[in-house]
């Protein structure tokens, strides 16, 4: 909802151009917990404006928003996929890309060695009708095609394992070698190229997945990543998906996620062991300076948080200041855990 995208000030492809969705937000309307309405924005009520953005929904309920869009004339990206060897290649390769609108890379996170970090990177931006090939411009504005394939059913949890994971890690990348270039695609398949197979998840198996995402400051990323892709090398434990993207400075709210840096998301298959390994990657993350991303973490401390998100106690006097004139109404497992 559009709600939710302010509550976490989600981020996309294209943050190290445009920053975080909180950077679009003109004004909100806000329901606090004593059933007031507040007409906030960066003039009005700024402080609970930016409390709100990116405040996991504790300041109250938003009611509306209104928010700028980006007009674009078709449906379709001019997409280039490049192939890079290992980290040091893929970051270089992000440096040389921040003029593209959008970008991302896939990484292989249980290559080792000379290999660590090796990744795809896929980098676009709109076209407009005129760039269009004439078997695309007949519908320019296409909308999103349906899934070709569905899966029917849970996969048994034993197929995503190490060995599968990383036969099947070094098959896309070889093949993603083989298909690099500059190629229209549709707006779908270039941000979600995994809702072309319906129902994926079930691929994972009836347990289902973790994600665990992190920032790392821009000069600590080289060297916090490659601890983060060691540890998952050598775990037991298996990411099956992992993304890297490069964001900017651009946040919009007191406690947002975004940093200038890197971010990192990992996705494990829920298995024995996983949360501990987490609780690694978190001490790793902020042994570097970074933090992870709140509408995503289950597991994290308040010490983690406080190290994290200095700007924390600016948050609460904030929350605690639109609660003044009622008992504290809104909380979630999430900020019972972390003392927000």
């Amino acid at each position: 909802t559009v709600g939710g995208m302010i509550a976490a000030d989600v981020h996309g492809k294209n943050h190290h151009r445009d920053g975080s969705f909180g950077m679009h937000v003109e004004s909100l309307t806000l329901a606090t917990a004593d059933g007031r309405l507040h007409e906030c924005s960066r003039t009005r009520h700024p402080e609970l404006f930016h409390a709100t953005i990116g405040g996991m929904g504790l300041t109250g309920i938003i009611v509306s928003a209104a928010f700028r869009l980006r007009s674009i004339e078709t449906s379709f990206l001019s997409a280039e996929t490049v192939a890079a060897s290992n980290l040091e290649q893929t970051m270089a390769l992000f440096e040389a890309s921040v003029h593209w609108p959008y970008t991302a890379a896939w990484i292989d996170p249980l290559a080792q060695g000379a290999q660590r970090g090796r990744s795809l990177l896929v980098r676009g931006a709109f076209m407009s009708r005129a760039s269009l090939p004439a078997r695309l411009a007949q519908d320019a504005l296409r909308p999103a095609p349906r899934a070709r394939l569905q899966v029917p059913f849970d996969a048994p949890s034993a197929l995503l394992n190490r060995a599968s994971i990383r036969v099947g890690n070094a098959f896309l990348y070889r093949r993603g070698r083989l298909r690099a270039g500059l190629r229209p695609t549709h707006f779908d398949s270039f941000f979600f190229r995994l809702d072309t197979i319906g129902a994926w998840n079930r691929l994972v198996g009836r347990r289902g997945f973790v994600q665990y995402q992190c920032v790392l400051p821009q000069a600590q990323s080289a060297a916090g990543i490659a601890a983060l892709l060691e540890r998952v090398a050598k775990a037991r434990q298996s990411s099956f998906l992992a993304v890297l993207k490069l964001l900017g400075s651009g946040t919009g709210g007191t406690m947002s996620f975004p940093m200038e840096g890197y971010t990192l998301t990992l996705d494990f298959p829920l298995r024995k062991g996983v949360l501990a390994l987490l609780a690694d990657l978190d001490a790793i993350t902020h042994c570097h300076g970074g933090r992870i991303y709140l509408a995503k973490d289950a597991c994290s401390t308040k010490e983690r948080l406080q190290q994290g998100y200095p700007q924390g106690k600016t948050f609460q006097r904030c929350r605690a200041a639109a609660e003044a004139n009622a008992s504290p109404k809104f909380a979630s497992v999430l900020s019972t855990r972390l003392a927000l």
